[in-house]
C-alpha cells in the first residue's frame, strides 16, 4: 500500500511540476531561456509585454542575442530610444505570426502573414528552414500561449 501511495504521489508531483512549466507564456519562456535578453529588452521598450503575455496563440520567430549583435553598430541603441518606439514595434511584430505554428507545419508553408501585416518568406533549404534571410536554429519551444522558433538574424520589414 505504501509503495502505491508513493508512486501515486510522485505522479501527482510530476504532473504538477509539468503543468507549472507549461504555464509559462512566451515572454517568461524567452526570459528563462537566457539567450533572448536583447529581444526581451526590446519587447519591453516597445510596450509589447502585455500583448505577448496575452492569450494568443502566437508563433514567434525569436532572434538570439547574437542575432541582434549582427545589426549595424548603433542600430539597436537607436531602436530602443522612446522616440523610435513605433519603428521598434513594427520590427518586433514582423517576427510574430498569429496562431501556434509548429515546425512540422512551418515547413509546408512558403510564406506567412505577420502581425505587423507583411509576409515573411519561408523556404526549406540545405536541411534547414529559412525565414526571409534568417536561419531557424531551434524549433518548437512551447509556451502556454504559443510557440517560439529561434532564428539567427533579426528580420527587418522592408
Amino acid at each position: 500500500m505504501i509503495k502505491h501511495s508513493t508512486v501515486l504521489l510522485a505522479g501527482v508531483l510530476a504532473l504538477a511540476m509539468g503543468s507549472k512549466a507549461a504555464a509559462a507564456d512566451i515572454v517568461d519562456t524567452a526570459v528563462a531561456a537566457g539567450q533572448f535578453k536583447t529581444l526581451v529588452a526590446a519587447v519591453k521598450a516597445a510596450g509589447l509585454v502585455d500583448t505577448l503575455k496575452g492569450p494568443g496563440p502566437f508563433t514567434v520567430f525569436a532572434p538570439t542575442d547574437e542575432a541582434f549583435a549582427k545589426l549595424p553598430a548603433g542600430t539597436l541603441k537607436s531602436l530602443l530610444k522612446p522616440e523610435n518606439k513605433e519603428k521598434l514595434q513594427k520590427i518586433l511584430t514582423y517576427h510574430v505570426v498569429a496562431g501556434g505554428v509548429m515546425a512540422n507545419e512551418v515547413v509546408k508553408l512558403d510564406s506567412a502573414k505577420t502581425v505587423e501585416g507583411r509576409q515573411v518568406a519561408i523556404k526549406v533549404a540545405g536541411g534547414g528552414v529559412m525565414v526571409n534571410n534568417a536561419r531557424v536554429i531551434k524549433t518548437d519551444i512551447a509556451a502556454s500561449n504559443g510557440v517560439i522558433h529561434v532564428i539567427d538574424t533579426v528580420l527587418l520589414p522592408e
